[in-house]
């Protein structure tokens, strides 16, 4: 079996080992990150190898599947000229939380744990409960007492317990905290756990591949705890130093303008969260967390890419939501987000961004 890598914590430094069921960092309890740096394979090298996004091995860092679903490899479909959508909800249980929730559940294989816990809104949780069934692994679910029926019942019924907890998505990841500091709990969160992003990260890699060996010039991206943003950057920083693309994408995040604690901390020029946001309610539930822990990352990564935060209204949402399913997709507001951004915004910070590639994702089914 293939050696896994340590995590780090990118913050103070503190390394955690590879067969540790630690799920955060000891000494400042914030999230960790994993000490790899692949190389990913030229272009030419991929052609014949198996349809999911484990094609990439080289830069996954665990390269064995034993629970994959088939997941990866959505297709790529215009929107309008300059602007393409990638159909993640295509995926197996229909969000893009299924390239992360696949590297949670192999990695919890080999570390062998009583128990998995997660904490969600509903996709991730969804997705992590599917493949803890898939791997045999006992699994319960904490979710915000608010979660919609349909997103409840899909997680039942892949196995998982199923723990409503009382407020919002801070106090149902406090509750999943909590539990996962119970000895021979595995926590398998998509916010903490680094290889959940080396998961997400496979979004681009595909995208570059589906491009011929390049990538638009901006990379939309829902953002509330930010996995897929940061899974994005990863990727890109992959793909730029291999010599695989001679320039780097602008990351674009979008956010609810009902709960946009980033976009502010962006707007005020911070480099962590600025106070306390306000928060509203919204339909884009997936992206509604007040406090991302991965909130410095988040905002250098879209500064470093030279890109921006963009928000959206609800009626905005509603209305590319509508827009696409007449276009075919239907999909959940969250996903509908990043389409809501940038067709035709006013928020617009290039003149030329109507000439500009972008690829958006469509991350998440709307007949949940």
């Amino acid at each position: 079996m293939t050696p896994l890598p340590d995590c780090f914590c990118p913050v103070d430094g503190t390394r955690v080992p590879a067969d540790s069921l630690a799920w955060c960092c000891p000494v400042c309890r914030g999230p960790l990150d994993l000490d790899f740096a692949p190389t990913p394979a030229p272009l030419k090298s991929l052609t014949a190898r198996v349809n999911s996004l484990w094609r990439y091995t080289e830069c996954l860092p665990l390269p064995a599947p034993s629970v994959s679903l088939g997941e990866g490899r959505s297709p790529l479909v215009p929107l309008r000229e300059g602007v393409t959508a990638k159909l993640d909800f295509l995926m197996p249980t229909l969000s893009f939380k299924d390239r992360g929730a696949v590297m949670l559940a192999e990695l919890a294989l080999r570390l062998r744990p009583r128990r998995v816990v997660a904490d969600s809104s509903g996709n991730a949780g969804t997705a992590v409960a599917a493949y803890c069934a898939r791997a045999r692994l006992s699994c319960t679910v904490y979710v915000p007492e608010g979660t919609s029926a349909r997103k409840l019942e899909q997680i039942a019924a892949h196995g998982a317990r199923v723990e409503l907890v009382p407020g919002g998505r801070e106090a149902t990841a406090s509750a999943a905290r909590e539990a996962a500091d119970e000895e021979g709990t595995f926590y398998a969160s998509h916010v903490f756990n680094p290889y959940f992003l080396h998961g997400t990260k496979t979004y681009v890699h595909e995208v570059w591949e589906e491009l011929g060996g390049r990538l638009p010039e901006v990379l939309v991206a829902p953002v509330g705890n930010g996995t897929l943003l940061l899974g994005a950057a990863l990727a890109v920083a992959e793909l730029h130093g291999a010599g695989l693309i001679d320039r780097r994408p602008a990351l674009y995040a979008v956010q609810s303008a009902a709960v946009a604690p980033l976009a502010r901390a962006w707007s005020e020029g911070a480099d962590d969260l600025v106070g306390v946001t306000p928060a509203a309610p919204t339909s884009a539930e997936g992206i509604a967390i007040p406090r991302p822990p991965r909130a410095r990352q988040i905002l250098r990564a879209v500064r470093e890419s030279g890109g921006t935060f963009l928000t959206v209204t609800e009626d905005q949402i509603r209305h590319a939501q509508t827009d696409l399913a007449s276009q075919g997709l239907y999909v959940e507001p969250t996903a509908a987000a990043c389409w809501a951004a940038v067709r035709e915004s006013p928020q617009t910070p290039h003149a030329s961004q109507a000439t500009r590639t972008q690829v958006i994702p469509l991350c998440g089914a709307n007949r949940k």
